[in-house]
């Protein structure tokens, strides 16, 4: 038995069909027929256990999956690589066949904590690639990674100049920007008032900042002043 067989089997075997039915309806673009059914907590504990194996790494290598939760748990074994070039290499051969939200946005690989300058000179191949889902990564890395300590006006200027007609992309930019108006403020409202992003990315961002704890009311107040 292949090491992608002995994992799908133990998925299988980790099946919820309403939990499939349930998750097919919140996951366009992805067929049900492609979908096991696995609850999110099942799959993480199944990748703690598979993780620095010999049948996790041969898993990795194999593209593209069959299933929806193989490309998730995917995600989740990459995201444990602890090498950094490594993680990298894994990501862009695992980049193009992310077809949805779900399995974008549960890509957290940690190797790329201690090396913020290397994975800073690596997002702008993401960014340029056209492609919705790896576009929207480097995005999510950009809002991940730099708006704390590493934060520098250029991580809104590479948000800013991505210009795409895919919803995804839009909806992550507007992500991006309420969560910097929570973080950085002072170097992000300029976006807003200098209306720098386009209509529906600006309207959402403000609702997105609105919607958020971290916001405070003043703050939000002023955000509602801005809508167009």
């Amino acid at each position: 038995m292949t090491a992608v067989e002995s994992i799908q089997k133990r998925l299988f075997a980790l099946q919820d069909l309403k939990y499939r039915d349930f998750q097919a309806k919140l996951t366009p673009g992805v067929e049900k027929e492609k979908m096991i059914g696995v609850r999110t907590p099942e799959l993480r504990k199944l990748a703690k256990e598979l993780k620095g194996t010999n049948e996790a790494a041969a898993f990795l290598k194999v593209l593209p999956h069959e299933y929806y939760d193989e490309n998730n748990l995917h995600g989740f074994l990459l995201s444990e690589l602890k090498d950094f070039d490594e993680t990298i290499a894994a990501a862009d051969a695992f980049l193009p066949y992310v077809d949805n939200w779900a399995t974008c946005d549960l890509l957290s690989p940690k190797a790329f904590k201690k090396h913020l300058p290397e994975l800073w000179d690596k997002i702008p191949d993401w960014l340029a690639s056209g492609e919705t889902f790896t576009v929207r990564f480097g995005i999510e890395m950009l809002m991940s990674f730099y708006l704390d300590a590493a934060f520098c006006p250029e991580v809104n200027e590479r948000v800013a100049a991505v210009k795409s007609e895919a919803y995804y992309v839009n909806m992550m930019i507007a992500w991006h920007f309420a969560t910097a108006l929570a973080k950085q403020w002072d170097e992000t409202i300029s976006y807003l008032t200098e209306r720098r992003l386009d209509k529906w990315t600006h309207n959402k961002t403000i609702q997105k900042a609105v919607e958020s704890y971290r916001i405070t009311d003043e703050e939000k107040a002023y955000l509602r002043t801005l809508k167009i």
